[in-house]
């Protein structure tokens, strides 16, 4: 169980426009300049952007896993501990998080390739 790092970085290649920026200890994940997630290597962690409701049950049911990181408008940023999640899981919240924030044409584009 767990994924790493650099698996994480793998499955960002599937989403189109993602665009990676660092600063400090966290490299940030944008998409058309929008961010929706965050990384930082030395904790093996990952902030991704959710619902709210999601946010809430994510932590409710594994909290060694999921913890809050913040909350903003409508939105319930998540911390995700990559060794506690299974791959095909991250892929599913880092591909939501990417929806949340991408443009609507973007979304069906992606979504009509999958």
């Amino acid at each position: 169980m767990g994924v790493s790092v650099d698996e994480f970085l793998d499955m960002l290649a599937t989403l189109p426009e993602v665009e990676q920026g660092h600063g400090g200890d966290w490299v940030s994940l944008k998409v058309r300049g929008k961010g929706f997630g965050y990384l930082w290597e030395r904790t093996e962690t990952v902030g991704l952007k959710a619902t709210i409701e999601e946010q809430i049950a994510l932590v409710a049911e594994r909290p060694e896993v999921f913890e809050v990181q913040f909350t903003a408008g409508r939105f319930g940023w998540v911390v995700v501990h990559l060794s506690g999640i299974e791959a095909d899981e991250l892929l599913e919240l880092v591909t939501e998080a990417w929806c949340l924030t991408a443009p609507k044409v973007l979304v069906d584009a992606h979504e009509s390739r999958r």
